[in-house]
């Protein structure tokens, strides 16, 4: 059978740049579960970009569906034919369902009852009838943000321009919101023409012919090569942030790399402030000398060739000038700022219509952090700093620096602070507190960082949960998911042994949503578990406890992982799961020894008393092996218990006595974990 490739190229208006990798993917997941669903055979998909397209091209595709051959089963005999052995109307539903007549049925055996079956055969349709959907396809991408154009009904990214879209050789007759297809792609805006593309193949080359390099890669690679050269030939360092690198790329068709100036007198400016003016804004790159010293330059990616670059560069340089200029204003006039002048005018910053200003905010914040370092341990001395960092942690929100550039909230509240003579760790907890800002950042390096980031990012979700504003699905505007894994991950780094129940004390919330909060901060720290690939049983066990303490829950998972996997935990773990699962059915009540009736209720009383003494030693000391080795050591008195002792006896007392030894073990066991949820095999 001979194989065809096809190219779908949906042409645009000028794509924003964040858009571009989702809209790629998405493109490409739809086209595979199209061909796949059809029944078209393919051997790869390959996926290109740039601003102003977005293009699939399928290699090796059948010229033809391949051809459905299966075997239906239907009802069992004694439904499908009456007692003469006529189709009944079930035998006549299934053939017609199934394309078929009766003639076609006949019996196969299943376990000893006979049931009608019917083959099934579909001829595959020709590739090329089928291949109009991928219009369709094409218009069913959907995107964060939409717009409409003309009289047009479609909701799209950007209003579409023109459609390619071949088998081979031959155009596939298709349309989306009156765009008909083609085979003409565009070039490069200023640089190239209309172009034919004869078949999928040329296709990369045609559009690099007109200037469109829509490779995604390789149009990196471009950048970064001509990076790589820039920097031997001038002696420079020139930092390559991933994302910015990212975006650039899918800012150009046809990349080429050039570098501006800026007066020196710029560079008493902040590094921060240097570097996010020329990044976030005008998306460059900085320049650094072999000291990691930054230099009066910047890179730039230009959309075009090398035609005229010093024209380019000077025009970017005019736009620099005059953005570094107003941030040489705004940092002149931040200067003159007094800290508590700001933390006034946050009275008057609405935080949240319900949950009042954002001064409001940092007194909650205030309180929730001195309560959290007294609970730690912290000195008086930590505790007033504590409270002095809580209580100006978001001053810089008012200052005109950060109003112009919001990427730099506390990192100008640190610089600012410390220049105004606040102690050093309090200046840095300014910029701390908000860490880690996103996944992979680091946890605050500071004990009152940390102090005052969990309190902020606690302060948060709890607010809003007592509003009911929860993260729903993909839902999430303000952020309580990415606050919570923050809290989880200070949690372990600061190796801070607090539970989720002592931390939402701290913070005063109702009891009416302690359930959901303390399930929502379990979440975060189930997914911390699954990134470190613990087993999905070993995870449910630690986190089936009654008051959960992250950095003991990862410690116990790592243990339990290492004891799943010996042959021998197996009758350990039944023996204590078999304690937990009685216990459920008594009353935490006094044991009273003088009811034992023989020698095993004895010896396994005073196992327990012995392991609750060691498992709570080891379990506050950090040791977690030597926890569970000693439950572990209740294996035998356990295995005997039951051979040998009737729980529910008929003697209410003693029935009442046994069930309340089950529930005190059970407590024990289960404040190291919930061995029920395990699988041992």
């Amino acid at each position: 059978m001979n194989k065809q490739d096809v190219l779908l190229e949906i042409g645009l208006e000028e794509m924003p740049a964040r858009f571009m990798a989702e809209s790629t993917k998405q493109l490409g997941e739809k086209v595979k579960a199209w061909f796949d669903a059809q029944n078209i055979s393919f051997e790869d998909v390959s996926l290109y970009n740039s601003p102003r397209r977005l293009a699939a091209l399928v290699k090796g595709v059948a010229e033809k569906q391949d051809d459905i051959k299966e075997e239906a089963k239907g009802p069992a005999k004694k439904i499908a034919q009456d007692d003469e052995g006529h189709w009944t109307k079930a035998a006549e539903g299934f053939a017609r369902g199934q394309g078929a007549t009766t003639d076609d049925l006949y019996f196969k055996e299943i376990k000893g009852v006979d049931y009608v079956h019917v083959q099934k055969f579909e001829e595959g349709k020709q590739v090329k009838d089928l291949l109009p959907a991928l219009g369709d396809i094409a218009a069913s991408l959907s995107f964060p943000k939409n717009m409409r154009w003309g009289s047009k009904d479609l909701r799209y990214i950007r209003p579409i321009k023109w459609i390619v879209c071949l088998f081979g050789q031959e155009v596939i007759p298709t349309q989306i919101a009156g765009v008909q297809s083609g085979r003409e792609t565009r070039g490069h805006r200023f640089l190239g023409t209309t172009a034919s593309i004869d078949s999928p193949a040329t296709y990369v080359q045609t559009c690099q012919d007109q200037f469109v390099i829509v490779d995604i890669e390789k149009r990196k690679q471009m950048i970064t090569e001509q990076l790589d050269a820039l920097s031997s030939e001038k002696g420079w360092v020139i930092p390559v942030d991933p994302e910015l690198l990212e975006e650039v790329n899918n800012l150009v068709e046809y990349p080429t790399v050039l570098f501006g100036s800026f007066e020196e007198e710029f560079l008493a400016l902040p590094e921060e402030v240097l570097v996010t003016t020329m990044k976030e804004h005008q998306r460059y790159f900085p320049v650094k000398n072999g000291q990691g010293e930054l230099l009066p330059h910047f890179i730039t990616v230009r959309n075009g060739n090398s035609e005229a670059l010093e024209n380019v560069a000077r025009g970017n340089e005019k736009v620099l000038r005059a953005r570094l200029s107003d941030a040489a204003f705004f940092y002149k006039e931040d200067e003159k700022l007094v800290i508590e002048d700001n933390i006034k005018k946050l009275d008057k910053v609405v935080f949240h219509e319900k949950l009042g200003t954002i001064g409001d905010k940092l007194k909650r914040v205030t309180d929730i952090s001195t309560r959290l370092a007294a609970h730690i341990g912290a000195d008086d001395e930590t505790k007033q700093r504590v409270a002095r960092a809580a209580s100006i942690s978001k001053f810089d929100l008012v200052t005109q620096m950060v109003n112009e550039f919001p990427e730099l909230q506390g990192i100008m509240g640190e610089k600012y602070a410390k220049a105004l003579g606040e102690h050093e760790e309090v200046a840095k907890s300014i910029n701390e507190h908000y860490m880690p800002r996103f996944a992979g950042d680091q946890a605050p390096s500071t004990f009152i960082g940390a102090i005052v980031a969990i309190a902020d990012k606690l302060d948060s979700i709890c607010s809003f949960f007592s509003i009911d504003v929860i993260p729903t699905g993909s839902q999430d505007p303000y952020g309580l998911r990415r606050q919570a894994s923050g809290i989880v991950q200070i949690l372990l780094d600061r190796h801070w042994n607090i539970s989720f129940k002592e931390l939402l004390q701290l913070a005063h919330i109702e009891p009416a949503h302690e359930t959901a909060l303390v399930e929502f901060l379990t979440q975060r720290l189930k997914h911390v578990l699954q990134a470190e690939h613990i087993r999905h049983d070993v995870i449910d066990a630690v986190l089936d406890v009654e008051d959960i303490e992250p950095y003991a829950a990862v410690k116990k998972a790592a243990v339990l992982e290492e004891s799943v996997k010996q042959e021998s935990f197996k009758e350990t773990a039944e023996a204590l799961g078999r304690v937990i699962s009685i216990s459920k059915k008594g009353e935490d009540t006094h044991i009273e020894p003088a009811l034992f009736e023989n020698e095993h209720e004895k010896a396994l009383f005073d196992a327990y008393q012995q392991v609750e003494v060691a498992a709570a030693e080891h379990t506050a000391a950090g040791q977690y092996q030597l926890a569970l080795d000693a439950l572990e050591t209740l294996k035998t008195q356990i295995v005997h218990y039951f051979d040998h002792t009737m729980v529910h006896a008929d003697d209410e007392k003693l029935k009442k006595n046994r069930l309340a030894q089950m529930v005190k073990l059970a407590k024990v066991i289960q404040s190291f974990a919930n061995m029920n949820n395990l699988i041992v095999k």
